[in-house]
């Protein structure tokens, strides 16, 4: 079975609900080559005062700083041999901040409808994002992607084992690698 590459950055992103980040920590524990996990909600979890909700329109410049931040963070892990599995709601404007780096880099947005998406969060516990109105919103925002809509892996309707799988035959065929 191929690995998935080395030394390589794969952003998992789309709309909350979608499977990110379940998709992005099973891909990161099999076997194979050195593989690192980052989610990045944790970026914002490590502010512990004035943290303002990502989704809000005046998080814009902190979102940058955050994104910044994981592509340092993702950069070296990769020129260390690792591939780097980040997953998160990360847009394309954020892209800047990894092309900086010069790392290869994949970029993937997994897309549900609005209704499933919606259904997953809200069955959700803890402080995980279970808004609905938010988690519309948020879909919406990767509702057409432009230039980006090539990045897109549809994934509705799928069980875990079957999304992972779509998931990682498409890092591996090299179309989402930027």
């Amino acid at each position: 079975m191929k690995d998935l590459p080395k030394g390589e950055i794969v952003i998992v992103s789309g709309h909350p609900g979608s499977g990110k980040t379940t998709t992005a920590e099973a891909l990161a524990h099999m076997q194979g080559g050195p593989k690192v996990h980052l989610h990045s909600d944790d970026f914002w979890g490590y502010i512990k005062t004035g943290k303002i909700d990502p989704w809000l329109p005046q998080a814009h410049r902190q979102n940058r700083m955050i994104m910044e931040i994981a592509a340092g963070v993702a950069a070296t892990y990769a020129r260390n041999g690792y591939c780097v599995l980040l997953d998160g709601v990360i847009r394309p404007w954020a892209l800047e901040a990894f092309a900086a780096h010069g790392t290869p880099l994949h970029y993937l947005v997994l897309r549900t409808s609005v209704g499933e998406a919606v259904a997953r969060c809200t069955l959700r516990a803890g402080d995980s994002l279970s808004d609905a109105d938010v988690v519309a919103s948020l879909h919406a925002e990767f509702a057409d992607l432009g230039a980006h809509e090539r990045s897109v892996l549809d994934v509705g309707g799928l069980g875990r084992d079957a999304a992972l799988e779509r998931v990682r035959d498409a890092i591996l065929s090299g179309r989402f690698r930027l």
